[in-house]
């Protein structure tokens, strides 16, 4: 298994920076200084130079270079003179004796796909680009320096590398060659990427893992899985098969899944919501469906006072933890129905006994359901995946509080029970951005939803923006570890998937800028529009 180490940085300020919005790297100039004229005599007349031996050619001079084009664009980069570098047919990927464990995936990939060869832990020689594991910080950076007719990328984890050959490569393929020079370059967030909806709509494991080829090329790490909700559960079961839904993936499929987005250093996060959402899991089992006091089934919610409605829940987590290798588990949390009404208390009288019985008089459903997330939370807890839950499975003035340690996935602020995301950062919490605003790619529109566009992010979004159109305090910057776009199918068959993949392209795009480096692109959004179109 790849070293999956992810960690937010502290990004210097850059004396050297390049503005991207120049235009794209500089090649060589194939200008060279003309010889002197002939000489002329003192009378007019061409006089014959002296025989002497012919004087060598000079040097061709170079412009100073500039920054590689790439999405997204580096932070940093030192310009210098020189003709920069592009693949030869003799060209060689290379990996630093000691490294090839570490580095081998990458450098097979990089040499497929600049056309050249790999040539393992062989001594580097002109033309070719050298990959090697050395330094120390955050494992996601990386240096690439072009000199002398060869290519060196080193980072201090393979992470960090695996992104300089995505530099390397989006250069040649936007410009024909990389430029002289020193990239210095690392991420704003450690959390970037794409969260899909598999559950109401079946996504083939090919498109998923183009899907995830597009991801690596954008230096996004996390892909989330929502693979159940109330119209299926898409992914096979032992333990309870009876909930599987036609189509599905195997677990045969999403190993496969897993294995590529591990090479592509891409971390998948699996969600089983609970305990709303599960409407595919009740079709199976009728009895745990939460009802209220007139007896009216409440869709897509358990009930919560069932002990066997935990240890269905339970036996999945357990199931599907080894399933997913990576760093991180989604729990859900939202949405859940008992919460949305005038008086929970006295519409599910059950839920408010079995609350006050386990936290006392005062405590109400609210706490019961907060139980519940930490109750869920502590089964998935010693695997040490990172913990989430959407914000509005947390709640404010009860007897029990949401465990400190699960990240915020904040949406929303619409939903009944949600906060302004400022009283989430108040308290501490860490929050990564699915602003519905901007982020939420919902299929058929419904419920007001409009597709996102790529400008729109680009040009208004920053991961501070985590409600609304309204930026946090910068102060709070360093609790936000970043953000994803997110895939809802409400009307699974309002697009297909090429459809689909089609109208995230650029929001995707945009996004991968953003979290990359939130500062204000250097690039307008045509020019970043077209390079996109290249690459």
């Amino acid at each position: 298994m790849k070293r999956r180490r992810v960690h937010a940085i502290a990004t210097a300020g850059v004396a050297a920076l390049v503005a991207l919005a120049l235009p794209g790297c500089t090649a060589a100039s194939d200008e060279v200084r003309a010889p002197s004229p002939t000489a002329q005599g003192a009378a007019g007349t061409t006089t014959a130079p002296a025989a002497a031996p012919t004087p060598p050619a000079p040097s061709p001079t170079y412009a100073l270079s500039t920054a590689p084009r790439t999405i997204p664009a580096v932070r940093e980069h030192e310009a210098a003179r020189g003709p920069g570098w592009k693949p030869a047919p003799d060209a060689r990927v290379v990996v630093a004796q000691g490294d090839t464990a570490a580095l081998s995936d990458e450098a097979r990939l990089l040499a497929g796909e600049l056309g050249i060869k790999y040539g393992e832990s062989a001594a580097p020689r002109a033309g070719d680009v050298e990959l090697s594991v050395e330094g120390a910080g955050n494992p996601e950076s990386y240096t690439l320096t072009v000199k002398d007719g060869r290519v060196r990328i080193n980072g201090p984890d393979e992470t960090g590398v695996f992104y300089g050959t995505r530099t390397l490569k989006q250069a040649v393929r936007a410009s024909g060659s990389a430029p002289e020079g020193t990239v210095r370059d690392a991420p704003a967030k450690p959390q970037r990427g794409l969260n899909l909806d598999i559950a109401r709509k079946h996504f083939t494991p090919e498109w998923i893992k183009s899907r995830l080829r597009e991801m690596a090329d954008l230096k996004l790490n996390q892909l989330g899985l929502h693979f159940s909700d109330d119209q299926a559960f898409r992914i096979q079961s032992d333990s309870h098969p009876e909930i599987v839904s036609t189509p599905h993936l195997t677990k045969a499929q999403v190993r496969d899944i897993t294995a590529l987005a591990s090479r592509l250093h891409i971390t998948v996060v699996p969600e089983i919501d609970s305990p709303g959402h599960l409407g595919a899991v009740l079709r199976a089992h009728p009895d745990l469906q939460l009802r209220d006091v007139n007896g009216r089934a409440v869709k897509g919610a358990v009930d919560i006072s069932n002990p066997a409605s935990a240890k269905l829940i339970d036996d999945l987590l357990r199931e599907y933890r080894p399933l997913f290798p990576g760093g991180a588990w989604h729990l859900g949390a939202d949405e859940y129905q008992a919460l949305v009404v005038r008086d929970p208390q006295a519409s599910f009288p059950q839920l408010a006994r079995a609350a006050q019985q386990r936290y006392g008089p005062s405590a109400r459903v609210q706490d019961l359901a907060t139980g519940w997330l930490n109750d869920r939370a502590d089964v998935v807890r010693p695997s040490g995946k990172a913990l989430k839950a959407w914000n509005d499975g947390f709640f404010a003035g009860g007897v029990a509080g949401a465990a400190k340690d699960i990240q915020v996935e904040y949406w929303t602020g619409k939903e009944i029970g949600a906060r302004p995301p400022l009283e989430y950062l108040r308290e501490g919490r860490k929050l990564v951005n699915l602003n519905d605003e901007y982020l939420y790619y919902v299929l058929g529109e419904p419920n007001q939803f409009t597709y996102p566009t790529g400008r729109r992010i680009y040009e208004q979004w920053t991961p501070l923006v985590l409600r609304g159109t309204t930026p946090v305090p910068a102060s709070y910057d360093g609790q936000i570890l970043g953000g994803r776009l997110a895939v809802w199918a409400d009307l699974s068959g309002a697009q297909t998937q090429d459809q689909v993949a089609a109208g995230i392209r650029m929001p995707l795009a945009a996004l991968s800028q953003k979290v990359w480096d939130a500062r204000t692109p250097q690039l307008p959004w045509s020019e970043f529009q077209a390079l996109a179109g290249r690459l």
